[in-house]
């Protein structure tokens, strides 16, 4: 009688094996029903919070679903299980310490001294720039500030009395002497150029 109710419980943990090895749902409800509760105490010994740990838990439930893997024996399948929400717990408190640490940089830099130090950077950038806008050609510097100003090749051929060739010579010129003195703070005032 003893040896027959074993032989039951392995046919039934081998049928259960087979129905989430071909991701039968009913499989997985009986998973659900048999590892649940276990395994959400198991993740509580790490993040202490039920909520947290029942998170955990289907978050594993949702990769063993997904996952193409296939288990062979009903032990190993169990270590598996555990090994998962062990790992997965970790993972969490490992994420939380990031957050946590983020948290104290944004108390101990706050937003304000953040937008201030990008003024600064602006401020230094454009100082940078028209320092060295200053020393082109002038020619070269009529036509790349009116360029700035937002006006089209056409106009500032316009404007200055001189063809469209000569216009793209100069804005080129300008903006490869512009690379030349300022580095990348060029593509840094062109971004904030785009963004204002």
């Amino acid at each position: 009688m003893f040896s027959d109710g074993i032989v039951e419980m392995k046919t039934k943990e081998q049928i259960l094996l087979e129905q989430i090895n071909q991701k039968r749902r009913e499989g997985y409800h009986e998973l659900f029903r048999l590892f649940y509760q276990s395994l959400v105490m198991y993740a509580m010994k790490y993040v202490n919070v039920q909520e947290e740990a029942e998170d955990i838990v289907q978050d594993v439930f949702v990769s063993i679903w997904e996952k193409k893997e296939e288990f062979h024996s009903y032990l190993s399948f169990q270590v598996f299980l555990y090994n998962s929400v062990k790992n997965a717990s970790l993972n969490a408190i490992k994420h939380k310490k990031v957050e946590e640490k983020y948290v104290a940089y944004q108390q101990m830099y706050p937003e304000e001294a953040i937008t201030e130090r990008y003024e600064f950077m602006e401020e230094e950038v454009y100082r940078r720039l028209f320092k060295s806008i200053d020393a082109l050609p002038p020619r070269c510097r009529e036509v790349f500030l009116l360029h700035l100003d937002g006006k089209k090749n056409e106009e500032i051929a316009a404007l200055l009395n001189i063809t469209l060739l000569t216009v793209k010579t100069q804005k080129k010129k300008a903006v490869r002497y512009l690379r030349q003195q300022m580095g990348p703070l060029v593509f840094y005032f062109l971004y904030l150029s785009f963004i204002s």
